[in-house]
């Protein structure tokens, strides 16, 4: 899937003469950086949303302040949100942080949020409170879209998020394009994109620069596209974790391509938790990628134990028909290639293609790839050398 059919709501209060558009400012809101504008935000929305007519809610120049946003619908029409100014969050991070999603779009279809914008959350206080092991509220992600249908997220910028910046849950027909995530790269779980329980989401043209996965694709994930992101600092683009419940839904039908990684833990990963599950990744393909002091450019990690404090179990989850095709780069450890897969459900239908990883290594010792319980195959060259 590359395209999905939600370019027909692009800007479409400029072609039909009946939009009504409501300005935050109409309802209250303060562009000063300083006055609390959550309820002139929650007003224009109830207005757009209630309209009978396609709507849009406008947020010109200036600094909005603003605490939760839960934007409720279904609404009447479609509706165009478009920012143009930046939204920040309180400095005191307990303003947002119990709330577990800062500005969240819940049961809204036909929705389009764009403009060269910006939201800030002010994760900074967030993150020292996390890593100084203090009494800390669960953080909350930047924007969440649930059970929304028909979404396009177009050239946003979202900075410094507490948690994931971008999430998408229980969603369908979902294009992300053309947005910038920003993130320190210690900053913890501030995963730049997360879809999870979604179908048919496309992600392209981006710029993803965080403290955990530039991309989280969690159980549930079917038809996923992925395509000219520029990702790191950050954790890579990772499939998973999995496994974490036995009764799990699968992810299938995942592309990545024409994408580059730079100075990342990990470049495209699958990882699943050491433990029962019925749960399953397959139909994965990477192609055309660019590693650039990579830690592990390629990997599959059926032991994923982040705290080293997992139970001696082997992952149910079941790895099949995975490819990566045109995978070039440096690596930043010798192990470019590592299939780590159970040791009770192997990993199968792997296929390496036009691969050429190095180890970017001052005694210039080679990369190696390391296998344990995959079964694939391999063709034109592959270097390091294939372990098949």
């Amino acid at each position: 899937m590359k395209y999905t059919s939600v370019y027909w709501i692009l800007f479409f209060c400029l072609i039909i003469p009946s939009c009504l558009a409501y300005n935050v400012v109409s309802f209250g809101a303060k562009g000063d950086g300083r006055t609390d504008s959550t309820s002139a935000f929650l007003s224009a929305w109830s207005a757009a949303c209630n309209s009978a007519s396609p709507s849009k809610v406008d947020i010109p120049r200036g600094t909005f302040l603003v605490r939760t946003l839960n934007f409720n619908g279904p609404c009447r029409t479609g509706i165009e949100f478009r920012i143009d100014g930046t939204i920040i969050a309180p400095v005191d991070y307990n303003a947002i942080g119990n709330s577990e999603f800062w500005i969240m779009f819940y049961k809204v279809s036909e929705l389009l949020v764009y403009g060269g914008g910006t939201i800030d959350a002010k994760g900074n206080g967030y993150w020292s409170c996390r890593k100084g092991g203090g009494s800390c509220p669960q953080g909350a992600r930047s924007i969440q879209f649930m059970w929304c249908n028909n979404v396009l997220l177009r050239g946003l910028t979202s900075l410094y998020s507490q948690r994931v910046h971008v999430g998408i849950g229980y969603s369908s027909n979902v294009r992300i394009e053309y947005v910038t995530i920003i993130a320190p790269s210690g900053s913890p779980n501030t995963d730049g994109i997360h879809v999870q329980n979604s179908r048919d989401v496309t992600i392209y043209g981006s710029n993803i620069k965080t403290g955990d996965d530039c991309i989280s694709i969690g159980p549930g994930s079917m038809n996923l596209w992925i395509e000219k992101v520029a990702c790191g600092p950050g954790h890579g683009i990772s499939i998973g974790s999995l496994g974490q419940v036995n009764n799990e839904p699968g992810v299938a039908n995942v592309t990545v391509v024409n994408s580059v990684f730079t100075k990342t833990q990990n470049g495209v990963r699958i990882k699943s938790w050491a433990r029962p599950s019925d749960g399953f990744a397959k139909n994965l393909n990477f192609r055309n990628l660019v590693m650039r002091n990579v830690g592990y450019p390629i990997i599959i990690d059926q032991n994923y134990c982040p705290d080293n404090n997992c139970p001696r179990q082997s992952s149910g989850v079941k790895v099949s028909d995975v490819k990566f095709k045109n995978v070039k780069g440096t690596s930043s450890t010798q192990a470019a290639i590592k299939f780590d897969c159970s040791p009770s459900n192997p990993c199968t239908g792997i296929r390496l293609q036009d691969i050429k990883l190095t180890y970017n290594d001052r005694l210039r010792r080679p990369a190696f790839a390391y296998c344990e319980n995959a079964r694939g195959s391999h063709g034109s060259t592959v270097i390091p050398r294939s372990c098949f």
